[in-house]
């Protein structure tokens, strides 16, 4: 059996995407993004480290199941504030089932550090994986990314 040594990890990734609908206003904003609005997000997650033997570093089904259902669950077809956000009580009244309150004001650099530091180190903690890099895609036109 041939053993892999740490330093190769970095060189090899497996990368998925994930679409889902979301709300979400950048509080503090000085345009158009300080109003209620939504996109089609598509989020891209990308994994490294040891290859198994057949040659993977997590079966893409795996990525599906554990990243891309997070999204599902957990921000698809909701609306994200930021919790230092005074709109959030009353929003709590109109729909609490689709809020979703967050620690970080919802913009797509913040959500994609979210998603690497927080969700990424929980959802992979059973598996040899790491989630490396998140691109949060707004608009075909304009995305950020976060790589640890």
């Amino acid at each position: 059996m041939h053993h892999y040594h740490k330093e190769e990890k970095m060189n090899i990734t497996a990368t998925r995407y994930h679409d889902i609908c979301a709300g979400h206003r950048v509080y503090g904003h000085e345009g158009k993004c300080s109003h209620f609005h939504g996109h089609n997000y598509r989020i891209y997650f990308t994994i490294s480290g040891l290859q198994d033997d057949l040659g993977r570093i997590l079966d893409f089904s795996v990525i599906k199941e554990k990243l891309c259902n997070w999204l599902e669950q957990n921000w698809d077809h909701k609306f994200l504030l930021w919790e230092n956000d005074p709109a959030i009580e009353s929003f709590k009244k109109i729909d609490p089932d689709g809020l979703v309150v967050v620690p970080f004001n919802p913009t797509a650099e913040n959500m994609a550090k979210y998603l690497v530091e927080q969700v990424g180190i929980n959802e992979l903690s059973d598996t040899n994986a790491e989630l490396i890099c998140v691109v949060v895609e707004e608009t075909r036109k304009c995305s950020a990314s976060y790589t640890k």
